[in-house]
């Protein structure tokens, strides 16, 4: 029980780093931009929900794939460490977010659908979910049969959505009391965070490989 609560909590903590909602308020808002606290509210629930079936999408199909070209678990590791570490880092850069809101006037702003691109995808599910979801699966030893871990990280999953709904929901009033700074400082504090967890990953792997190899004892 106390693993399938430190998968879940790693998973949940995790993913809501790597989505970082508060990062996402400039941008929601933008596309937002003259639409009511009803819609406001709406879209957020949509994006969420597209979001969420994506990452289960990806969980259970990301895990098939991965047993049918028999990838080692210990590689998924290491490689979804070196893009949580690359994502960590470059959170404490400037970011380039606005890149990802779409062009054009508000007639045709408004007749895209938002919701999934490009709030759901790719600000939501976007690289660093994506190994997030695939390194945290790796740490299961058999994620097709042992249901009580799979159901620790779909949890997770829809924990970290339904807090994200929450924060987009109520973007206004959040952005209107910490302000564009707080959310350049939680953004820099989440990549240090993001960062650690990446390298934890990467560790945990290497470790695996040199005791598959042998070339360390198993303890």
């Amino acid at each position: 029980m106390e693993q399938l609560s430190t998968l879940f909590v790693g998973t949940f903590t995790t993913l809501l780093a790597m989505i970082n909602p508060l990062e996402a308020l400039p941008i929601f808002l933008k596309l937002m931009e003259g639409k009511s606290d009803r819609e406001h509210r709406q879209v957020a629930r949509r994006s969420c929900c597209y979001a969420a079936v994506l990452m289960l999408f990806f969980l259970v199909f990301g895990t098939v794939l991965l047993k049918v070209f028999e990838v080692p678990l210990s590689m998924v590791r290491i490689v979804g460490g070196i893009v949580l570490l690359r994502i960590g880092f470059s959170l404490f850069l400037p970011s380039g977010s606005s890149e990802l809101i779409p062009s054009g006037d508000d007639a045709n702003r408004a007749d895209r659908n938002v919701a999934f691109v490009p709030l759901a995808m790719p600000i939501m599910f976007g690289p660093g979910p994506i190994a997030t979801i695939v390194g945290m699966s790796s740490l299961v030893k058999h994620p097709l049969t042992n249901f009580g871990a799979m159901a620790a990280i779909i949890g997770a999953i829809l924990a970290t959505m339904f807090v994200t709904g929450l924060i987009l929901s109520f973007a206004r009033k959040i952005l209107g009391r910490i302000g564009p700074q707080g959310v350049d400082a939680a953004t820099r504090i989440v990549g240090f965070f993001v960062s650690a967890m990446g390298m934890g990953l990467i560790f945990h792997g290497l470790i695996e490989v040199l005791h598959q190899y042998g070339a360390i004892a198993k303890p």
